[in-house]
């Protein structure tokens, strides 16, 4: 049996993934002949990995989730301490990348590098994470939980409503974003020019 909330995560996961994989795209391709363009693209891309997973989809591993496989499978500690030093540095993380990326914008050429590196350090951490999670975690829940955890978990992330999933419709606050990310940005986010 699929539960709500795993299928939930994956799909979150999965959105993610492409956005990170998107940005890497847009590096790979630089800011050419049209910097405005590109900048607003990157700082959209990095207020939704701060918005939406930073601070919706980890509270909700960590408080729910989390907890409730290491009361069935307490094996499974060491990932959790990592996962957890991983939901703690993400938000600072993306925040030091955000900065990066203005002083890119507006210093010009000589912070290029200093980005560049950051990003492609989030993007290598973030995957290994997700990877993690799917791999170590989301298999001890499918296996171990109960059907009240079950419940608990599909009702808490029945909520999520992440534009980027295309399962859901996208909450007004987040329409404008959703649509400068997909008009301009590369497949597999977006509908812009190919990289």
């Amino acid at each position: 049996m699929s539960h709500l909330s795993l299928r939930t995560i994956r799909d979150e996961h999965a959105a993610l993934a492409a956005m990170l994989r998107s940005l890497s795209l847009m590096l790979g391709r630089g800011p050419g002949n049209e910097p405005d363009r590109f900048f607003d693209v990157l700082r959209a891309m990095l207020f939704y990995i701060d918005e939406f997973p930073e601070r919706l989809h980890h509270p909700k591993e960590s408080d729910l989730l989390f907890p409730k496989v290491l009361r069935v499978a307490p094996q499974v500690m060491p990932t959790v301490e990592r996962l957890e030093k991983d939901h703690m540095r993400g938000e600072g993380a993306v925040r030091e990348l955000q900065h990066h990326l203005l002083a890119w914008e507006l210093l010009g050429e000589p912070r290029r590098a200093a980005f560049e590196t950051a990003a492609k350090d989030y993007v290598a951490f973030y995957l290994e994470h997700m990877q993690l999670e799917e791999s170590v975690i989301l298999p001890a829940a499918e296996k171990l939980l109960g059907d009240a955890d079950w419940s608990e978990l599909d009702a808490a992330f029945a909520g999520n409503r992440d534009p980027l999933t295309g399962n859901y419709p996208c909450e007004p606050l987040y329409d404008r974003l959703f649509t400068r990310i997909v008009m301009a940005a590369p497949e597999p986010i977006g509908l812009g020019p190919s990289v």
